[in-house]
């Protein structure tokens, strides 16, 4: 055996959980943690530390799915170009400011707004002015500078980063996800093998994220757990990424088989498996990035009821409740039956005033909740 893997094995766990940094060994065995009170350990541990770091406030992303148009083929995904059985849909403006405002009054503080991948200029230009319409119409006594906004609009040019994140208005609050989904090229290479003007690179994926850094914005990123062919060493090497973006927020998720999508035929981890190294690499990640954002995933709330209960008890501390108009969630649908689509459209703070207090916290209301990495990096 390995010496560094004999001794990542044999050191007591609880002296393990208490370290600050990690070897690729120790954040493997963590990773593959089964056994129940071990598992417990390392929530508990995860836990402990983000209230120690982070503090009790659990901050919200009121979740606006725009747009269900997309020019890439991403083989996992259930809005991917080729899928012609999904209704395709754009909200139209006054329908997402409606729900920006609804935000804004019901004290979420922030907002997400996710989209297909598009980069025709008439799509750029209505974003900046989207932007510029939300800023101006959710600026109030409790949020001075208006919502906080997270985009997940994907790959761009360094200049149209630059040109939404001007008409942003509030640069502090203003964050962009751009997942890179896996680390290991060929993983990422199979997810995104379908040619054409869109096909993805995983080079292009980091400078994106790069420029999104240059651009100004706290920069997010994250990957899918539990893929086909994926590896705990695959998960430790998305975690050495993350660090080396020194990313700000981390939106993960379990891998979740979707019919619109080209994968179904790979199949999917159990669920109960998929759900345990889920929340393991929720709860690893959380040591090893320690004071960053991390999201709990809606996917979680797919595989169990109380899915995102369980990701705030393992180290979350941002949720993204979708108040998007119910008509058009269900096409929508990155992934199989996904959690919320029956809810009805309001914002309904308490709904998720209760989930936070299951677990122990407090809704963070009319607050950006921006990232204390950032915070900490850029001296905001």
């Amino acid at each position: 055996m390995d010496h560094l893997l004999f001794l990542a094995m044999t050191k007591p766990l609880v002296q393990l959980l208490e370290q600050q940094t990690f070897t690729d060994e120790e954040a493997a065995r963590l990773l593959s943690l089964t056994a129940p009170d071990e598992c417990r350990q390392l929530q508990e541990r995860a836990y402990a530390l983000t209230t120690e770091l982070l503090g009790e406030n659990v901050y919200l992303r009121g979740l606006i799915e725009i747009s269900n148009i997309c020019t890439a083929n991403c083989r996992y995904c259930g809005i991917r170009k080729n899928n012609h059985a999904v209704e395709r849909y754009t909200l139209s403006e006054e329908t997402i400011l409606a729900c920006a405002e609804l935000a804004a009054r019901s004290g979420y503080g922030s907002i997400a707004i996710q989209a297909g991948e598009r980069r025709d200029p008439k799509w750029i230009e209505w974003i900046a002015d989207l932007l510029k319409k939300i800023h101006a119409r959710t600026v109030n006594d409790a949020l001075p500078s208006g919502l906080g906004i997270t985009l997940s609009l994907g790959e761009q040019t360094y200049d149209v980063y630059r040109y939404w994140a001007e008409a942003s208005g509030n640069p502090n609050g203003l964050r962009y996800l751009l997942r890179i989904e896996s680390s290991n090229p060929t993983l990422f290479r199979s997810l995104h093998c379908t040619p054409g003007k869109n096909e993805k690179v995983l080079e292009h994926r980091y400078r994106a994220l790069e420029d999104l850094r240059r651009a100004g914005y706290q920069v997010g990123t994250g990957v899918m757990i539990g893929l086909p062919g994926q590896t705990i060493e695959d998960l430790v090497a998305d975690i050495r990424t993350f660090e080396r973006i020194d990313a700000d927020m981390i939106g993960m998720g379990p891998y979740i088989t979707s019919n619109g999508a080209d994968m179904v035929s790979e199949g999917m981890l159990p669920k109960a498996q998929l759900m345990q190294l889920s929340l393991n690499m929720i709860a690893v990640t959380r040591l090893m990035m320690r004071n960053v954002n991390i999201a709990a995933a809606t996917a979680l709330e797919t595989l169990e009821p109380n899915g995102r209960i369980k990701g705030i008890l393992h180290g979350c501390n941002v949720i993204m409740p979708n108040i998007t108009p119910q008509q058009t969630r269900s096409s929508y649908q990155l992934y199989d039956n996904k959690a919320g689509c029956e809810v009805g459209a309001e914002s309904n703070v308490l709904v998720e005033n209760n989930i936070v207090e299951i677990a122990h916290r407090r809704l963070g209301l009319n607050q950006l909740g921006s990232s204390l990495r950032w915070h900490t990096r850029t001296g905001t």
